[in-house]
């Protein structure tokens, strides 16, 4: 591991290939001209582990990756940012996964997946365990990620982390199962933070609204509850109440892609320097707008410098 790694942050590292500009005309010619095509790295865990060690922070990346090229340019790009991956996440004979991303002209995008890559492949026995115990923070990135990991291993996970005195993030994709509140009665009252987005969370919890969805998740035990909520901020809830903390104004949206990785990685530099709930939020806010005024998950931030926002 990474010498006295602050925060440890678990999940997926592949590779994205971006389309910019790009409607559904694609689809009916044999040839589209986009703005811009470019390769890049991804995945909830990287993104958010290359912010976090461009915001100063000593940051340890628990993953697999393939030995193939894609997988060394994820290893590249850990070296040049100050993460480091050990011999063991590396594996023969797997394929690391890359996604291709098109971006269409109002910022969203669509992926095309591949669900044999290494993305899929994260189990619990890949993830070494106790923890250093300089890192304060854990993060899973997301889960129902991983077909691998379900509720019995992340309570495994948790409560090692929770045992070791950390504190337990996680963020999440879309159930892929139908999963609900219910299965994962065990593990949600180790979290101490969850931040999924609005459709994530509604989903999950079979709720109308993120406030609904919010208050369900705090009463099955997760302590504070971020949702993402895109151009109009987030909600936060915990035992002392709730309130809509409100997006920066007149953001210029080029692409999405990784807009909820960077509000995480904002969100948790704001946690471990001590930063209340609100102010944490405010923080997430303003680093998932700056992602969205460039191409790509982290290119918003320059290496080696505090993003230029309010902390």
């Amino acid at each position: 591991m990474g010498k006295n790694p602050e925060i440890i942050v678990i999940g997926a590292a592949i590779i994205d290939v971006l389309a910019c500009r790009v409607g559904p005309e694609v689809f009916h010619n044999g040839s589209y001209p986009a703005d811009s095509i470019c390769m890049t790295t991804g995945g909830d865990a990287l993104n958010e582990a290359i912010l976090l060690s461009k915001m100063g922070k000593k940051v340890y990346l628990e993953t697999v990756i393939g030995e193939d090229e894609a997988g060394m340019l994820v290893v590249h790009r850990c070296e040049k940012n100050g993460i480091s991956l050990e011999k063991r996440q590396i594996r023969p004979g797997m394929f690391t996964s890359v996604n291709v991303v098109l971006v269409q002209k109002n910022g969203e995008r669509s992926f095309l997946t591949d669900p044999q890559g290494a993305q899929r492949k994260l189990r619990l026995d890949n993830i070494r365990m106790p923890f250093p115990e300089t890192a304060k923070i854990l993060c899973f990135a997301s889960i129902f990620v991983f077909p691998e990991i379900g509720p019995d291993d992340l309570k495994i996970i948790f409560s090692q982390a929770k045992s070791q005195g950390m504190t337990v993030c996680a963020d999440m994709t879309k159930p892929k199962k139908g999963e609900s509140v219910a299965d994962f009665a065990e593990v949600l009252p180790y979290i101490d933070y969850l931040i999924p987005n609005e459709e994530e969370a509604c989903m999950f919890t079979k709720q109308e609204t993120a406030e609904k969805a919010a208050l369900k998740l705090l009463c099955a035990g997760v302590r504070h509850v971020v949702i993402k909520c895109g151009d109009r901020g987030c909600l936060v809830m915990d035992e002392t109440g709730v309130c809509q903390v409100p997006a920066v104004e007149s953001v210029d949206c080029v692409d999405t892609t990784g807009a909820g990785d960077s509000f995480v990685a904002g969100f948790l530099y704001a946690l471990s320097e001590g930063k209340n709930l609100r102010e944490c939020a405010e923080y997430g806010n303003a680093c998932g707008a700056k992602a969205v005024t460039v191409t790509g998950a982290t290119e918003w931030l320059a290496s080696n410098g505090q993003p230029d926002l309010w902390l």
